[in-house]
């Protein structure tokens, strides 16, 4: 009961967030702030969630069409030699496993906001499994870890700052990013699982749980594996005509890209600036349609049967994310925050991080549109300077780490988030340095 009750490291963050934001703005003067920043923060956090509602529903729908199709559970196999090693406690062939695949997939490509509601997808089969409903599991502590330091090939948002403030090579973040990210993602699965191995109270209670409880057999019952049994009412016969409609878009869409890549600057603008830019989510959703199409599934109706689950998660969401914006929000109108930079600024001169850089390696983690305006700044000012060339890295590399952790853990009513916080932070700390080392070493202004 001792490991059960002891605090979670994020009631800890949250409270220094609080107590320190208040007695530092006690001493500069600047408790008004902190107080207007409170109530906009709340506010901010509710119209966020509210936000999120289109964009899960539309993402949850397109995913029902895939569970619908098959296609999630024959992901679950194909990846079971990596998944069963990797989440030891999640059944191959459970939802979850080909929820967490898309989310990385996501991430992997840079589409944020196609990413969010699947990892969101992910955690609520993850909670199916889960005996104690506001604790965090092991297999949702690494993959928040993992999905905070994902490693990310295309930083699509990031590039289309530097182009669109005229640097020279906006895709040249491209290979430090990678370097960062997989370092990162690396240091979080490490963490990750030597934290779950030392959390021996967790352990026993799992085991009193397993021991006590139908779990394994209700494990076996949440992951079927016909599918089509579950999804009968979505379902029908494929035709002939689907078939020929499906080869009739395919070619029309390559003649497209074909025409496009003839109207292009080279093989690099098209690739980087209309395919990766723009084209990506729509073909996405292209690609799922035509999947749903091929396996017989009702289009539409799979959609707006999956989208109902968006509303309810995003109402679930909202006072995890007030709380948390909240807490930041004191913390940065104290300018505490600030301090902090000023005080840090000597020591990241060793590792050549320069000092107008430093305030985006503190911000990532807190604040998304913060470090974004950061990085905005720092682009329009100079495109091509060393700062700008780090800041973006940063950017591609990182994540916003208690944002993720409050919309994942809050769509589930998870408060015992474990060591989900340390393993996502040290990933994070290691993405930043290992930006350093990487963007010094490249850089070839």
């Amino acid at each position: 009961m001792l490991e059960e009750n002891r605090n979670s490291p994020i009631n800890v963050v949250f409270v220094l967030f609080i107590v320190i934001a208040v007695l530092y703005a006690g001493f500069t003067g600047k408790m008004q702030e902190v107080s207007e920043a409170s109530f906009e923060a709340a506010k901010d956090a509710v119209t966020l969630a509210i936000g999120l509602v289109g964009v899960m529903a539309l993402w949850l729908g397109f995913v029902r069409v895939l569970e619908a199709g098959g296609l999630m559970y024959h992901l679950a196999d194909g990846i079971r030699p990596i998944t069963k090693r990797l989440f030891p406690d999640v059944p191959y062939d459970h939802p979850a496993m080909s929820a967490m695949l898309l989310n990385m997939s996501a991430n992997f490509l840079g589409m944020g906001n196609a990413a969010t509601p699947l990892g969101i997808k992910a955690m609520v089969e993850l909670n199916k499994l889960n005996p104690f409903k506001t604790t965090a599991t092991n297999a949702m502590c690494l993959f928040l870890a993992i999905n905070t330091s994902s490693i990310t090939l295309f930083p699509l948002k990031v590039i289309a700052i530097r182009a669109a403030a005229g640097a020279a090579s906006p895709a040249d973040i491209f290979l430090p990013t990678l370097i960062a990210t997989t370092c990162s993602t690396i240091v979080a699965i490490t963490i990750a699982y030597w934290m779950a191995k030392r959390d021996h109270g967790y352990t026993q209670r799992m085991e009193a749980a397993l021991a006590t409880t139908n779990l394994v057999e209700e494990q076996e019952k949440s992951s079927p594996k016909h599918h089509s049994e579950i999804y009968a009412h979505l379902l029908t016969k494929p035709s002939l005509f689907s078939t020929g409609f499906i080869w009739l878009v395919g070619a029309l869409l390559v003649t497209i890209l074909g025409i496009c890549y003839w109207n292009s600057a080279g093989f690099y603008s098209f690739l980087i600036e209309t395919v990766a830019s723009y084209w990506l989510v729509p073909l996405l959703i292209l690609a799922i349609v035509c999947y749903g199409i091929a396996r017989g599934v009702k289009i539409y109706e799979a959609v707006t049967e999956g989208a109902k689950q968006g509303f309810e998660i995003a109402i679930n969401i909202i006072p995890f994310l007030v709380a948390i914006l909240v807490a930041i929000a004191m913390f940065r109108a104290s300018g505490a925050l600030q301090y902090l930079t000023q005080l840090l600024d000597p020591f990241t001169q060793l590792i050549n991080m320069p000092a107008d850089t430093l305030p985006m390696a503190l911000m990532r983690p807190l604040s998304g549109s913060g470090a974004f305006g950061i990085v905005s700044d720092l682009a329009n000012e100079d495109p091509n300077s060393y700062s700008t060339y780090l800041a973006s890295t940063m950017m591609g590399s990182t994540e916003t780490t208690f944002y993720v952790l409050a919309v994942y853990f809050g769509a589930v009513g998870i408060s015992k988030i474990r060591h989900a916080l340390v393993a996502a932070i040290l990933a994070d700390v290691t993405g930043i340095l290992v930006a350093c080392f990487a963007c010094s070493f490249l850089w070839q202004g």
